[in-house]
């Protein structure tokens, strides 16, 4: 006869206790990330040692040391001054995107769901036609026709990522919009953008800020890709992507001026996906709870 082991409540509870302290000390951390990034965006440039531009150093791709923390890039600039500059084009920009995306996607869904089937129809599938083209291949069209700014390069992030905004916004407020007391706001006779505003918006909006968290990350690798291929932020402003592109002579020798920028990008998406992910957990248990 096989041998049956049952757990106990008690050894269950002691593994998603485990579980739960694990996912918090990751959260913590995550948090603590996406705060010094937040931080060194806003104060950087005043904290910033030398001038971004200036040449400090004789030396090219200088190590590490203590007149020049991360070293110097391949022209002999700090690249510690440079990468609190470029801070704040990755996170201003990623940031920037990322909420008009989700705004304009959660407000399509709104409106989408509210409004008669066959507007529902033309916005989804208008989405769908958006969502099809790959966020990369959208960017270099994008700059292709119309060159390199930064307000393309929002407006590209905004196209990109909007539709799946929208897709998660819809998929959720249509299953609120069957409810009971929806409904009851119908028969009472409120106006849609009330129906939308105040019925959907409130039991749909956790979801909407962990989904707009998720964009910053992904805004943050595409910005930062179409910067390392050339077409991002341009000289002679630099984001943490230009500084990998910039310095990538350097590669070779290992210097600190090719591999800090591609930590800190590291750092700064890794950061966003792991406090993501905490508030996803805390939120799922409070359900579960329920």
């Amino acid at each position: 006869m096989n041998n049956i082991i049952v757990k106990s409540p008690t050894t269950t509870k002691s593994a998603l206790g485990k579980i739960s302290h694990g996912s918090s000390w990751l959260g913590l951390v995550g948090a603590a990330m996406c705060v010094m990034w937040l931080l060194v965006a806003i104060f950087g440039p005043w904290l910033a040692p030398h001038p971004v531009g200036e040449v400090v150093s004789d030396n090219i791709f200088d190590s590490l040391s203590a007149a020049y923390p991360l070293g110097t890039d391949y022209l002999g600039r700090d690249m510690l001054s440079r990468i609190m500059v470029g801070a704040r084009f990755t996170v201003g920009l990623a940031l920037v995107a990322a909420v008009l995306a989700s705004t304009l996607g959660t407000s399509c869904a709104l409106l989408s769901v509210v409004s008669p089937k066959w507007l529902d129809e033309l916005i989804s599938r208008l989405m769908d036609a958006f969502i099809s083209i790959p966020s990369k291949m959208l960017a270099l069209i994008m700059v292709s026709a119309f060159g390199s700014s930064v307000t393309l390069l929002i407006c590209t992030a905004v196209l990109s990522y909007t539709p799946g905004a929208f897709r998660i916004a819809r998929s959720m407020a249509v299953n609120i919009e069957a409810l009971e007391y929806v409904q009851v706001a119908r028969t009472r006779g409120e106006r849609r953008l009330y129906i939308a505003c105040v019925e959907i918006l409130p039991n749909i909006l956790n979801p909407v800020l962990t989904d707009l968290g998720l964009r910053f990350g992904f805004i943050v690798l595409l910005l930062s890709g179409m910067s390392f291929l050339g077409l991002g932020v341009q000289p002679p402003d630099a984001d943490l992507g230009s500084l990998v592109r910039e310095n990538i002579g350097g590669l070779n020798q290992g210097a600190p001026a090719i591999v800090i920028p591609a930590l800190a990008i590291g750092t700064l998406t890794i950061g966003v996906n792991l406090f993501i992910d905490r508030l996803s957990s805390r939120r799922s248990r409070r359900s579960g709870g329920h």
